[in-house]
């Protein structure tokens, strides 16, 4: 009887106008959003590697060290096809050398801010708000809706259980919308292996826990349904309650965590940081150019009443003393600055972590929100995709510059002569011709995250989801078996 019941769900949904309307919609959406993937992963690849290719071929042509101009790129991963996350706004870019502090600039979204305004539509989109509202609309009739047109007295004239008959309805609801669901989502895995996406192994694995929570999301909105339609007398009165359920978790309970949790912390913008730090540097520039200047009116005071070659012997004899103590003043300063604009900007990143971290906590009174971070995560595309791409840089940018401190000093100061005369003052070479052997200089690469890595922060949101379904279809269960049928 259990299957015979579950059958009669499967047929009647099938059969359903709405059903075919829905299917289509959903297998459409779901296709676009894989080729639009697709095609962004694809435009994000080229631009990558032609503008790496482009830095190189500017250190191969420098001829001193102190002329290599380096950027840092950040490279796009194919998960971003199924959860864009914040893998647009943030910067593609960086500079990397001593006198900036790494800033990834250049996002997408900076570049065209056409797309900003429209989003693209990306396979958790469409889950999140196609899928979740098509679960609504075939489970909110599911028990009075049959009570309505007079069927559920009929069902139960037989000797049927009602735990099985609620059992019944639940797994025939969801073979009936899961199992045709998963059609569209296997032709657009099938689009990423004819359109060469590279896909390794852990990216597979990535994408099966992926499709998992995805069902399980799909599944917890089923299971309300049922539970609104197992509370309610009238099918129109279950579906205005879903309705206004549907659109506080999808829409305004993630919103709301956020805007609440700023009233509690502020974090400072980044025209207020950047006023901080030209502040500081021009003090910092100020203090230190009275020690330049009396470093060189110490050296006049000392060649005070020679003649003019006994001056240029003093200056010759002083002339490494002077320069090793401007190189130290100069790395004092920049020293400085560097640790000042550390301070500012990890007191900034510390205050915006607090805000995030309490937006997150309050969002999470929506499963949305849950099944949102879940993905993101496992995608790479998290709120935390910046910060991974900025502590991997500033790692990069220590031993980059390391490096070339000491081919700068074994190339003589970046390349760099300097040559006095009482008549003609300083002279400054810059050594053009010089080939540089630039094959030895550190590459920027980015370790990707393991699956491990990327379910571990993932296991709360997962667990929400879990406890919400089981209880959503636990309230319909015991509340069926004392549900009047007349």
């Amino acid at each position: 009887m259990f299957w015979i019941l579950v059958q009669k769900e499967l047929k009647a949904i099938l059969q359903s106008p709405k059903f075919a309307a829905s299917f289509l919609t959903f297998s459409l959406l779901i296709l676009l959003s894989f080729y639009t993937g697709i095609k962004e992963y694809k435009d994000f690849d080229k631009n990558y590697t032609t503008a790496k290719n482009l830095v190189q071929t500017t250190i191969d042509q420098a001829d001193s060290w102190g002329k290599i101009q380096y950027q840092a790129f950040r490279e796009p991963s194919p998960m971003q096809i199924f959860a864009t996350g914040i893998n647009n706004d943030v910067g593609r870019l960086t500079a990397i050398n001593k006198y900036q502090p790494v800033k990834l600039e250049h996002s997408v979204y900076n570049d065209d801010p056409i797309f900003a305004v429209f989003r693209y539509v990306d396979f958790t989109s469409i889950v999140t708000i196609v899928l979740s509202l098509f679960a609504i609309l075939f489970s909110y009739d599911a028990v009075n809706g049959e009570r309505e047109i007079g069927t559920l007295k009929l069902v139960f004239s037989n000797a049927i259980p009602r735990s099985r008959f609620i059992l019944a309805k639940f797994t025939g609801s969801w073979l009936g919308l899961a199992i045709p669901i998963c059609i569209p989502i296997l032709l657009g895995l099938l689009l990423l292996l004819l359109f060469g996406i590279p896909v390794t192994g852990a990216i597979w694995v990535k994408i099966l826990f992926l499709l998992g929570i995805s069902l399980l999301y799909f599944t917890f909105f089923l299971a309300l349904g049922i539970l609104v339609s197992c509370l309610t007398k009238y099918s129109s009165t279950s579906f205005l309650i879903l309705l206004v359920v549907w659109i506080s978790f999808v829409f305004i309970i993630p919103r709301i965590g956020v805007m609440v949790a700023g009233q509690f912390i502020t974090v400072p913008s980044t025209a207020e940081l950047e006023s901080q730090r030209t502040a500081y540097r021009t003090q910092t520039w100020d203090n230190y150019s009275q020690k330049y200047l009396d470093i060189w009116n110490k050296m006049a005071e000392g060649a005070k009443g020679m003649s003019e070659d006994q001056r240029q012997k003093y200056y010759d004899d002083h002339k490494d003393e002077v320069r090793k103590q401007q190189d130290d003043l100069q790395k004092e300063r920049e020293q400085a600055e560097n640790e000042f604009v550390e301070r500012l900007n990890e007191s900034a990143r510390n205050k915006r972590d607090q805000l995030d971290k309490l937006g997150l906590i309050l969002s999470r009174f929506s499963p949305t929100s849950a099944y949102q971070l879940t993905v993101m995560n496992l995608c790479g595309t998290d709120i935390d995709l910046r910060r991974r791409y900025e502590d991997a840089l500033k790692e990069f940018r220590q031993k980059y510059n390391d490096f070339l401190d000491v081919k700068m000093k074994e190339d003589g100061f970046g390349g760099y002569s300097i040559s006095f005369s009482s008549k003609g003052g300083f002279t400054f070479k810059d050594g053009r011709g010089k080939s540089v052997d630039t094959r030895n200089l550190p590459q920027f690469t980015y370790s990707k995250e393991s699956v491990a890595a990327a379910l571990v922060p993932s296991i709360i949101d997962m667990c929400i989801i879990i406890v919400l379904t089981l209880a959503a279809f636990a309230g319909a269960y015991f509340i069926f078996l004392k549900y009047d049928l007349r």
